[in-house]
């Protein structure tokens, strides 16, 4: 069945475009996706009233939907202000400093280790596990922030969440859409996991390199808000090493709590969390003593301005994004064709349909739809999208379900899940202290150059 696209699904084309060709030519796409946003509720509602509403509320949709990743940046920040002013992160970071001692280590390494953590637990709370020790030790080694979130970007939401071998979410929507084993998806997945990752990561890496030799990128500019802070006589010699021993086994003993309760995604975020804001509270009574309750409030207050001042920029663009799919209805209202799963999912389907079947231009196919379905910024609502396209095409040419059912769950990840939308990409790019648009224009090219590839891969595959 043919799907049905109304004016809306164009008028949301028409507007990636835009915002694409404006984040390309590093201009700002506030007033785009505010326009987007008003034209896609007065088509729908037919309202002046009903679209100027609709900007705001869908303001505090994205906030909403935003807020527990702008809380724990916040936190993960005030929590390494403190440890910077009391002195306490030089201490935490010499061992890592005698190890990671230029650029190149400190890329491979922090990526590696990422990679590493997000297969147990997903990568938003392995960010915040990891930004606030490794991230100064790697600005000293001369790699420029921007690199450091490259690194825990494209290896944490792509590599690892891309395959998800150990927690299997993505695997078991794919598969189960796909009506196949997930043994069969991750199986599949492997050979186009390896090649996306190692293609994307040295394309990434190549190009930084590039960059930094030519001067485009420099390794003193791209500072840190606890690198700005100057360490206080706050806290003896010996108060420091202990905290710099306790600090990581408390977070230690979250990994260890997150593997036994099996906590992911929101859950291990909020465990991450709320010790930080023990720590937080810890460390400012010590310091500080009788002035102990005021500077955890200031510490606190700086976090989340830190964390507000970093989402400002984004919460338009995710406003705008987050109406491809269940944030329509709950925005705007039920305007939609009574068939349709979402106006990015719909769009994914009508390019399924639209196309001659070979398993190249299945491959592509496939490819396009998990680019087309991540566009939401979730990386996992069009993954059933993509299973479901990938039986009927595999029953089509006589094969290759489980291979294209992967193909399409790496793209839609890699795409979605945080490499390519700046909003999804926020928590690598606000422990850096960078741009979330700057970072996903640097990804871009990378990213694209694996998806060619891994594309090829799987039509040799099918």
């Amino acid at each position: 069945m043919e799907m049905e696209l109304t004016a809306l699904h164009w008028i949301y084309v028409v507007f990636i475009a835009l915002i694409i060709g404006f984040m390309v030519k590093r201009r700002d796409t506030t007033l785009i996706c505010i326009i987007g946003i008003f034209l896609l509720a007065l088509v729908a509602t037919g309202s002046l009233a009903s679209s100027i509403s609709g900007i705001f509320n869908s303001f505090i949709f994205a906030i909403t939907e935003l807020m527990s990743t702008i809380l724990i940046i916040s936190i993960i920040v005030a929590m390494s202000t403190v440890l910077t002013k009391s002195g306490i992160n030089d201490v935490m970071i010499a061992p890592f400093a005698k190890f990671i001692k230029n650029p190149t280590l400190a890329f491979w390494v922090i990526g590696i280790v990422m990679m590493m953590i997000s297969w147990f637990f997903w990568p938003s709370p392995a960010v915040a596990l990891l930004g606030a020790v490794l991230l100064p030790v790697a600005l000293r080694a001369g790699l420029p922030a921007l690199g450091v979130a490259m690194a825990m970007n494209l290896f944490g939401h792509g590599i690892a969440l891309s395959g998800d071998f150990i927690i299997q979410a993505a695997p078991k929507l794919t598969g189960d859409a796909a009506s196949i084993p997930v043994g069969d998806v991750i199986a599949a997945s492997i050979p186009l996991v390896i090649t996306m990752g190692v293609v994307t990561t040295l394309s990434a890496f190549i190009l930084l390199k590039r960059d930094m030799k030519l001067g485009r990128i420099k390794a003193d500019n791209e500072g840190f808000v606890q690198d700005q802070t100057i360490s206080e006589n706050l806290l003896t010699l010996g108060q420091k090493k202990f905290f710099a021993i306790f600090i990581p086994i408390a977070f230690l003993l979250d990994v260890v709590a997150l593997s036994i309760l099996k906590l992911q995604g929101g859950d291990a975020t909020a465990l991450v969390g709320g010790t930080a804001v023990f720590i937080l509270l810890i460390l400012s009574l010590v310091a500080h003593k009788q002035q102990g309750l005021e500077k955890s409030t200031a510490y606190l207050i700086q976090g989340f301005q830190f964390g507000f001042k970093v989402f400002g920029p984004v919460i338009p663009i995710a406003a705008f994004f987050y109406l491809g799919d269940s944030g329509f209805n709950q925005i705007i209202g039920d305007y939609l064709p009574k068939t349709s799963l979402g106006i990015v999912n719909d769009l994914g389907a009508a390019l399924a349909a639209s196309v001659p079947l070979t398993k190249e231009i299945a491959a592509v196919t496939l490819t396009g739809i998990g680019a087309i379905t991540g566009l939401d910024g979730s990386g996992f609502s069009g993954i059933s999208l993509a299973g479901s396209v990938a039986k009927l095409f595999g029953t089509a040419i006589g094969g290759g379900t489980a291979t294209l059912t992967a193909l399409g769950q790496i793209t839609a990840i890699w795409v979605g899940g945080g490499t390519l939308i700046p909003w999804a990409l926020i928590p690598a790019a606000a422990i850096c202290n960078v741009s979330p648009f700057e970072l996903a224009r640097r990804n871009l090219l990378p990213v694209t150059i694996g998806l060619a590839v891994t594309t090829i891969a799987a039509m040799f595959l099918i």
